[in-house]
Formats: C-alpha cells, sequence, structure tokens
C-alpha cells in the first residue's frame, strides 16, 4: 500500500487478524489454550496474550465481533472436510485470478511473519504466482536466523514465480538466508534427472530441504494454458502425456490425478525435487488461488500430505460445495 506508514498499517492489520483468529478458535471452536497454540504454530504465551488482548479490546462478548466471522466459519468446514490443522480463507476483494492471488498472498505473508519471528528455521519453497504474490506482501519479518530452500530446480529465465527467486527475495527481506536447488525444473528423461540427483551439490541442497519444519507450496492445473505450460517448461507432447494419464494437478513437481494419487506419467521421475515422502514429514501450507483450481486443489489435498490451506473465499466456497455434493 503506499504511504510511509503502509508496513507498520499492514503489520498492524495482521496482529489484528492473529488475535481474531485465537478467539475464534478458543471462544466457538472450544479449543484448548494448547490446541489453539498447535493449530497457530505459537508459544501457548503468545496465544494468552493474544486472547487476553481481544478481550481488552471489547472483541469477545457473547460472539466474536469481526468483518471475517463468515470466512472463519468457511475455513472451520475446510479443516473437517480435509482433515486439515489449519485453514484461512481470504475474503473477496475483488474479481478475478489477480485479485485472488493478492488476497491468498497478504494472508499467507501473515502466516509465515507469524511462525517465522522467533529462532532457527528452514522453511521450504514451491514456485508459482501465488508464492510470489506471498513474497510481495511481506513485511515486518526481520530473522536471521531464517533460511529459505526450493523444494524443486529452477527455469532457465528470472521470474518472479521461480523457486529461486521467491527464495532470494523472502531471504532479502527477512535478513535470513536462501538456498537454491541446483537442478533444471524438468530434465529431459528420468535417466537425467537421476544423474542429476546424484550430483554433490544437489544432494546437499536436497538435505537441507528435506529437514525444512515448514513448506509453502502452491497448486498448478494441468493443462495447456497452465503456468507449467505456458512458461515452456512442458511442451505439448508432455502436455498431451499428463492428459493420456488423468492428471489433473501438479505440486513440487510432481503430478497427480483426481483422486490424489500420482498420475503414472514418467514426468514424476524427470522432475529433481523432494519426494512426498519428504512432504509428508514436514508442516504443509497449500497455497490456492482463482476458481480455475477447484479440481486441481482438491486433488492435492486428497493426497494427504498437506496439513494448512490458504485459499481464496470463492475457491473455498466451491471445494465446500462440491465436497458436500
Amino acid at each position: 500500500m503506499p504511504g510511509v506508514d503502509g508496513g507498520g498499517a499492514m503489520s498492524q492489520a495482521r496482529e489484528s487478524d492473529d488475535l481474531i483468529q485465537a478467539a475464534w478458535l478458543y471462544h466457538i471452536g472450544r479449543m484448548s489454550q494448547e490446541e489453539v497454540s498447535r493449530r497457530m504454530g505459537l508459544s501457548r504465551f503468545k496465544v494468552l496474550r493474544l486472547l487476553a488482548e481481544a478481550r481488552e479490546r471489547g472483541l469477545v462478548r457473547i460472539s466474536i465481533e469481526h468483518e471475517t466471522t463468515g470466512t472463519l466459519a468457511l475455513a472451520d468446514r475446510l479443516a473437517t472436510r480435509f482433515a486439515l490443522t489449519e485453514v484461512q480463507v481470504a475474503p473477496e476483494v475483488g474479481e478475478g485470478d489477480e485479485a485472488a492471488r493478492r488476497a491468498v498472498g497478504q494472508l499467507a505473508a501473515g502466516y509465515l511473519a507469524r511462525v517465522g519471528r522467533d529462532g532457527a528455521m528452514t522453511v521450504g519453497v514451491g514456485w508459482g504466482r501465488t508464492l510470489a504474490a506471498m513474497a510481495e506482501a511481506l513485511t515486518g519479518l526481520r530473522n536471521p536466523e531464517l533460511v529459505f530452500v526450493s523444494l524443486m530446480g529452477s527455469m532457465t529465465r528470472a521470474s518472479a514465480t521461480s523457486p529461486l527467486d521467491v527464495c532470494v527475495r523472502l531471504a532479502a527481506l527477512t535478513g535470513g538466508r536462501a538456498v537454491f536447488l541446483p537442478a533444471p525444473f524438468l530434465a529431459d528423461s528420468a535417466e537425467d534427472s537421476a544423474q542429476i540427483l546424484r550430483q554433490r551439490m544437489v544432494r546437499e541442497a536436497l538435505d537441507i530441504a528435506k529437514s525444512a519444519r515448514q513448506m509453502i507450496v502452491s497448486v498448478g492445473e494441468c493443462t495447456p494454458d497452465a503456468l507449467l505450460s505456458t512458461s515452456g517448461v512442458l511442451v505439448a507432447g508432455d502436455v498431451a502425456e499428463l492428459s493420456a494419464a488423468g492428471a489433473v494437478a501438479d505440486t513440487t513437481g510432481k503430478f497427480f490425478r483426481a483422486d490424489g494419487t500420482l498420475a503414472p506419467t514418467d514426468l514424476n521421475a524427470r522432475v529433481p525435487s523432494i519426494g512426498l515422502d519428504d512432504l509428508g514429514r514436514s508442516d504443509v501450507t497449500l497455497l490456492a488461488a482463482g476458481q480455475g483450481k477447484v479440481v486441481a486443489t482438491r486433488a492435492v489435498l486428497r493426497a494427504g500430505f498437506v496439513d494448512r490451506l490458504i485459499v481464496d473465499e470463492a475457491l473455498a466456497r466451491m471445494l465446500a460445495e462440491e465436497e458436500d455434493t
């Protein structure tokens, strides 16, 4: 936002969001303070302070007085549906995918600021326009003990959406360190990918990625107009192969069918990246924006490794409605 105090105002808004979420979970969700602490990734002392401040501000009466209670209820519904630790729903702030990405990026930046404030932490980072929106929105987080590591290789040209560029931007904003995987996003063959993964520098970067306590990823569709295709990473033959294999979604270089299983395609073996087991050992936050992502988002959620979802309101309602039918 323009203005000298834009960063401060944004930081205050995120603090207010934390107050509301903590109060909602404790008073409406009937969670214990320990459960709220685990859900939000905060210390119990921090949760106690948030709850006390919410009461002091008069936010907690018989109900929680805030304009986002509708999205909080929708978030609870999706968390139950998909067995997620936390769901955040960005209220609608405009029409179109770009507005949705900005809104989700703002919430994701708030989440990163919340969990990355204190102590050493390694954060694995995916790629895409919503991750770039998160990096663009991040303010007020300074922690030199943060390490941002790419979970897959990169493109041949600089782009705000690539894992390398997202990691570098996040490290610069926070005073942390960026680690990137020295590999292409997609190898020419499974054999080439296996050879790349045997390289010492690649192994060292992957070891750091596998140790990440937090991973923040996005989701893509397997269509000719998806970012992987329009950016030139996939060629027409790759897109046709994905279609024949029933692939509808991708994240961290893995392609999934609608039921959440890996698609039977050698493209899954051509991307030097972390594996599904690595995702399962971390706290994974999925960013999803735009109504066109409903099929892909549902597929990745069904894969079972996502712990947290940050999504725009229109897409959240579609996910909830489709699960109800």
